[in-house]
């Protein structure tokens, strides 16, 4: 007997984030005749998403079958409001249409399994199928004025918070991979499973590969187990990372630069040290245990993680008109000068990274006829994140070898996230009521500066926050929330003044937890 489904969806969203905020004096961003006080240009973002997915699944020789094909895309058009381009002068119109991305993917699956008798302690559960894949992606050109160099030279152009993507920027790419594995999972024994797995990958722009994982679970016990996993993992260049190109406004040591990105083949790139992209690959290791006993349940899970070859963004190299010629920077802005950019950064591979670490959660319910149900929960993660490589570039025409990966990217890599979090989590519901508090302990996290001494770094200090939720459900249907994320208001901790020359922006956006302080909410959901 077969079996049809699938489903349809359309979502649109509109929304607005602010920019960094234009200082009045600035000659370079403001025309004070528009914006005597200065001005905060606000992101518009359109967008769009799509998915619809249509499947047959039944039993095709023994094997249960499933045949389906799924479709998504995403589109974004970019606005900006509040703002102005100031190689216009005050005739520059205040909001822009700046352009936009498009991303589609469709994939068709077929997947069978089936139980097999092998004389195990139970049968092995044998499964294979295929996938087929085809993505797009596509940049497409803003307004010209979003773009454009006005009649007034020496100061920024291109709409502020946000610069037009140009022709030159537009994309239409595509690509298909196809995929197939074998996965088998059993019971060897009364107190042994295991599982092995699998899949080869064949890209029209990467070539192929094979990845794998092993697996296995020993029950000592009814209450006490102990698991494992080894697997191989393979990740392509997204589309976006071979092909975004886009310039925009970038603060480095409070100095806008405008910042071009560029395909790690450009010509801009490859002067630089770009390279076509590889696929990232890594190793995954885990270890861990499993003890349950009545009410109470703990997993404790041990973890290594070995990427090679990760992509990342390269260093921002920063031209300048009035440095000496022959120097980095005046090669670097002879080479961005024509297309209006005066720094460059690009993706790249060779950065190798090992991370170590230990997750434990432990969960206790208590079931009480007269004070109703708690669940209890703690939750918690130590880990250790190293970059053990660095890519090296001897392609460059710069006079002075550069980094492509310094002192800060790394440190943003192995120090910006905690290393420590703890979350506690009590659940409790009675009848139709039901309550949610949650603390959550956030350990330190650098936020590294330019200086090579360190000097300029800062940490957001370890901070513990609240989340407190009460609700009431209406006929089983209807559920009415009020509730408080970071009840007590609690803030990471600021900048030193020296380090925020301009004062715009007080706080670190390394936060783990944000800057925005208490968030007071009401919710009612309905469900059918």
């Amino acid at each position: 007997m077969s079996e049809a489904y699938g489903w349809f969806g359309v979502q649109e969203r509109d929304a607005s984030s602010a920019a960094t905020y234009r200082l009045p004096t600035d000659a370079n961003q403001n025309v004070p005749s528009v914006y005597p006080d200065g001005y905060l240009p606000k992101i518009v973002t359109d967008t769009s998403d799509l998915s619809a997915a249509l499947g047959l699944r039944g039993e095709i020789a023994g094997f249960n079958a499933d045949f389906n094909v799924a479709y998504g895309k995403n589109d974004i058009n970019f606005g900006v409001r509040d703002t102005i381009n100031p190689s216009y002068g005050a005739a520059s119109q205040t909001s822009f249409e700046a352009g936009g991305l498009e991303y589609s993917q469709a994939v068709f699956s077929a997947d069978f399994s089936r139980g097999v008798d092998v004389g195990m302690a139970g049968p092995l559960n044998v499964a294979f199928g295929l996938q087929a894949r085809t993505e797009t992606f596509e940049i497409n050109q803003g307004e010209p004025a979003s773009y454009n160099r006005g009649p007034i030279t020496g100061v920024s152009f291109g709409s502020r918070g946000f610069t037009g993507f140009t022709p030159g920027n537009e994309v239409d790419v595509d690509r298909d991979a196809v995929g197939v594995y074998v996965d088998l999972e059993g019971q060897l024994t009364e107190k042994f499973s295991a599982s092995a797995a699998v899949r080869y990958e064949d890209y029209s722009d990467f070539g192929t590969n094979t990845s794998g994982k092993l697996s296995a679970r020993y029950d000592f016990t009814p209450a006490f187990a102990l698991r494992g996993a080894a697997s191989t993992g393979f990740r392509a260049p997204s589309l976006q990372q071979q092909y975004y190109t886009a310039t925009s406004i970038l603060y480095i040591n409070g100095v806008p630069f405008e910042t071009g990105t560029y395909p790690s083949v450009s010509p801009v790139a490859t002067a630089l040290g770009g390279q076509a992209l590889d696929p990232e690959t890594s190793r995954n290791y885990s270890l861990g245990l499993v003890y349950r006993r009545g009410a109470f349940e703990l997993t404790v899970d041990a973890y290594r993680i070995e990427v090679e070859d990760r992509i990342v963004l390269s260093e921002t190299f920063q031209g300048s008109a009035t440095a000496a010629p022959g120097t980095n920077a005046r090669v670097i802005y002879d080479l961005l000068a024509p297309l209006g950019a005066t720094a460059a950064r690009f993706f790249i591979n060779g950065v190798d990274t090992e991370t170590n670490g230990i997750d434990v959660v432990a969960r206790y319910r208590i079931n009480d006829p007269q004070a109703g149900v708690f669940d209890l929960t703690a939750a918690g993660n130590i880990n250790e994140f190293e970059v053990t490589r660095t890519p090296t570039s001897s392609a460059t025409i710069l006079p002075t070898p550069t980094s492509l990966f310094g002192r800060q990217a790394t440190l943003r890599f192995e120090e910006g996230v905690p290393k420590q979090k703890l979350t506690l989590q009590g659940d409790w519901s009675r009848e139709a009521w039901g309550a949610t508090v949650r603390t959550t302990f956030y350990g330190s996290v650098l936020s590294p500066g330019t200086l090579a001494d360190g000097s300029a770094d800062t940490e957001t200090g370890t901070r513990g926050l609240v989340d407190l939720e009460g609700r009431y459900t209406f006929s089983d249907r209807v559920t009415l929330a009020v509730g408080a994320d970071n009840l007590f208001d609690v803030y990471p901790r600021q900048i030193p003044p020296n380090l925020n020359t301009t004062g715009a922006a007080p706080f670190s956006s390394f936060s783990p937890f944000g800057f925005n302080g208490r968030f007071v909410y009401g919710r009612v959901s309905v469900r059918w």
